[in-house]
């Protein structure tokens, strides 16, 4: 078997697309924080004393998505078009949804761009919330669809 990150002496290498066709590609990812209902509430009254808690972790989300190359090793630096973040919150289950689009032209997708802003934002408010409540669970972290590329489309069923 031939591995797409090995060269041919076995060194690590990335994937070379410079032969690949520019097209337009979306990738949108999901992840799930669950919380106390102290620290729910915390949350939801803005009464977390290192601030904001949904809009940093909307802000960490996007940068997350823009520093995914210098975190993920074989990862392609990409100029991304859009990140669009969304929170939903489940009340009855003490959690929050976080939910990160993106969008770029490029050789190569965007699904780990998406992944990476998803958990960092789930991290942030891990980060900002930790004094309330310190058994805090990130989890249902996923890839919901994707766009574009060699491979097609993809919905998760």
């Amino acid at each position: 078997m031939q591995f797409t990150h090995l060269d041919s002496n076995n060194n690590p290498t990335m994937v070379d697309v410079s032969d690949k066709q520019i097209t337009q590609r979306e990738a949108l990812a999901r992840g799930k924080i669950t919380m106390s209902k102290e620290a729910f509430l915390a949350i939801m009254d803005n009464k977390v004393k290192k601030g904001p808690v949904l809009q940093t972790a909307i802000i960490a989300a996007i940068m997350g998505a823009k520093k995914t190359s210098e975190l993920i090793p074989m990862c392609h630096p990409l100029f991304l078009s859009s990140v669009k973040c969304e929170v939903v919150e489940l009340e009855k289950e003490n959690a929050f949804i976080l939910e990160v689009r993106v969008k770029t032209d490029s050789k190569t997708g965007v699904e780990m761009e998406a992944l990476m802003g998803v958990n960092i934002g789930l991290l942030t408010i891990y980060d900002m919330v930790k004094a309330i409540d310190k058994s805090m669970e990130l989890g249902e972290i996923y890839l919901v669809q994707k766009s574009g590329g060699k491979s097609g489309d993809y919905l998760r069923e």
